[in-house]
């Protein structure tokens, strides 16, 4: 009799292990399915984005939203550099088959000055001529993005790696969810 107790006892717990397994997987799935198409999540590295994103804001950015739809002008964009297996924050600044310039400090395409409304007039004037240097006419391909940091003296952006390709940008947009006085959506 104390063998079939143990039978007894033992189904119960074969078939709770089996249904959390179940759900494990199931959650697992689902995690990787949001991950792959719907949100992605990011964490802010170094100054790049200062003041726009601090560094060390954690949050979510727009996987679907990219996919489903073109990035615009001065769109918040998550590229990713495969050469480092790292992603980059930055900003769009030229869209396809457009040409983009600075001259004095001041946003070009096709030959059109371009205000940048998302810039931080105090901190820009900080800088003063420094802030942002001279960048010759740059005119992009059919699938080539020009993305620059807000924070443009302290970025590594399409001024070092050139226009970066469509298929490098994964994600658009952020939700910084953390630090909590950071809370909140940029879109640009």
């Amino acid at each position: 009799m104390a063998v079939k107790k143990k039978k007894r006892k033992l189904r119960p717990f074969v078939k709770e292990s089996i249904g959390f397994l179940k759900e494990l997987v199931i959650c697992m799935l689902i995690v990787f399915l949001l991950g792959k198409f719907v949100i992605q999540p990011i964490e802010v590295k170094g100054s790049s984005m200062y003041p726009t994103l601090q560094d060390g804001s954690y949050g979510i950015t727009n996987v679907i939203g990219r996919k489903a739809g073109h990035l615009e002008r001065f769109d918040i964009a998550i590229i990713y550099l495969k050469e480092k297996n790292e992603y980059l924050v930055k900003r769009v600044i030229g869209l396809p088959g457009e040409t983009i310039s600075y001259t004095d400090g001041v946003l070009y395409v096709n030959g059109t000055a371009m205000e940048e409304p998302f810039l931080d007039e105090a901190y820009v004037s900080s800088y003063g001529d420094d802030f942002m240097g001279d960048i010759e006419p740059v005119t992009l391909k059919e699938d080539e993005y020009y993305c620059l940091g807000d924070n443009r003296p302290h970025s590594s952006d399409s001024r070092v790696y050139g226009p970066f390709h469509e298929d490098t940008i994964t994600a658009k947009g952020a939700l910084i969810l953390f630090p909590i006085s950071e809370f909140g959506v940029q879109t640009w």
